[in-house]
């Protein structure tokens, strides 16, 4: 090809991806994410959207049931809900778990509560939407909009959980009463699966809580409106989890695949239960024995899907001063057959990197191998 035509496509590429930015911009600044889209009756989706997805495999993830393991006259049983959730993290690093404690009602509700806030009138949703995700209540639409290849037809809801929500007054009164109770029953539960996932290290019971894996948890509850064409687009894209474990509560409607053994597995909606995955930060403390699998939600004709994430993740202070928390290989899982094949990680960088990377390009986990 002579320079001339590799300057031409160049020049046709730098006008494109300018385009693009425009918009991009001009979706933003409406403030009104891909539920505005909808209700603006939409025949086909905006270029910005445009991706392909593949039907799912009839596999099946595995399910847990809890069973009260805490319960000392149920020792046989733990020792089953331990190996089940052993093998599931090495093979698949995604599990359904139930009898996990927290009433369908509320389960329920928090659906409804989503959808509430969601459906809210645009000029009230408007006062939360922000891309600063530091603090307080917020709504975005695509975290990594000006990064990845392609949008994702979803909007999102969400705060951070743990330490602790933020006051009340700054709760929208769509979802502040089950937002309040539901993070309080997530955070009973996400002891406990912190628990089964050390004994199923081999570690002690609290040695993972006790690491601060589920000291900080950012609650998110996503909405995916029907989709006029989705053979052409995605809702999210495949991407892994920073966080230690994530726990989701999905609805009925269905469209989220995980990643196993190069085929993309329907996770199938099963009520009254949650979905328990793993995330980069449990691969790195696990020293790979536990994986961290790739993941994404495929649109629907029907809708709005309704699902809500609770991230499990390491307390990270906001002052300049403070010093972030360091993680690496759990000493007691290395040995001179096992050596440890990351190094610490420092939970900032860590996060710095994935939050500046689009949601389809490769795992922070890269940047901290031996």
């Amino acid at each position: 090809m002579a320079f001339s035509e590799k300057r031409e496509n160049n020049g046709a590429a730098e006008d494109s991806n300018h385009s693009r930015l425009i918009k991009l911009r001009e979706f933003d600044d409406t403030k009104l994410g891909v539920k505005g889209l909808v209700d603006a009756a939409v025949a086909k989706v905006p270029e910005i959207y445009l991706d392909h997805s593949s039907s799912g495999s009839v596999l099946t993830i595995p399910v847990i049931d809890l069973k009260h393991p805490n319960t000392t006259a149920a020792a046989a049983v733990r020792r089953e809900i331990v190996g089940g959730i052993r093998g599931s993290c090495e093979e698949w690093g995604f599990f359904q778990v139930v009898n996990h404690g927290i009433p369908e009602g509320i389960l329920d509700e928090m659906i409804q509560g989503v959808r509430r806030f969601h459906e809210l009138d645009p000029e009230i949703k408007k006062r939360y939407y922000t891309r600063d995700l530091i603090s307080g209540f917020f709504l975005v639409s695509n975290f990594d909009l000006y990064r990845s290849a392609a949008a994702s037809w979803r909007d999102t809801m969400g705060c951070v959980a743990a330490p602790d929500l933020p006051p009340p007054e700054q709760l929208p009164d769509a979802t502040r009463d089950i937002l309040i109770e539901y993070s309080k029953q997530v955070k009973q539960l996400s002891k406990t699966i912190l628990e089964l996932l050390s004994e199923a290290l081999g570690l002690e019971p609290n040695r993972l809580n006790q690491l601060g894996c589920g000291a900080g948890q950012l609650l998110l509850g996503h909405y995916y409106p029907a989709c006029p064409e989705p053979e052409v687009t995605i809702g999210v894209t495949d991407h892994t989890d920073a966080s230690f474990i994530t726990i989701l509560l999905q609805d009925q409607i269905g469209g989220l695949q995980v990643l196993h053994r190069n085929k993309w597995v329907d996770v199938q909606p099963r009520k009254g239960a949650l979905v328990v995955n793993l995330g980069d930060l449990l691969q790195l403390v696990s020293n790979d024995k536990f994986i961290s699998v790739s993941h994404r939600v495929v649109p629907k004709r029907i809708g709005p899907r309704i699902s809500v994430a609770c991230f499990l993740r390491p307390l990270i202070h906001k002052g300049d001063t403070d010093s972030p928390p360091v993680y690496g290989p759990i000493p007691e899982l290395l040995s001179e057959e096992n050596p440890p094949v990351y190094v610490e990680a420092d939970v900032r960088e860590f996060m710095r990197i994935h939050s500046s990377r689009g949601l389809d390009e490769p795992s922070p986990l890269q940047h901290f191998r031996v």
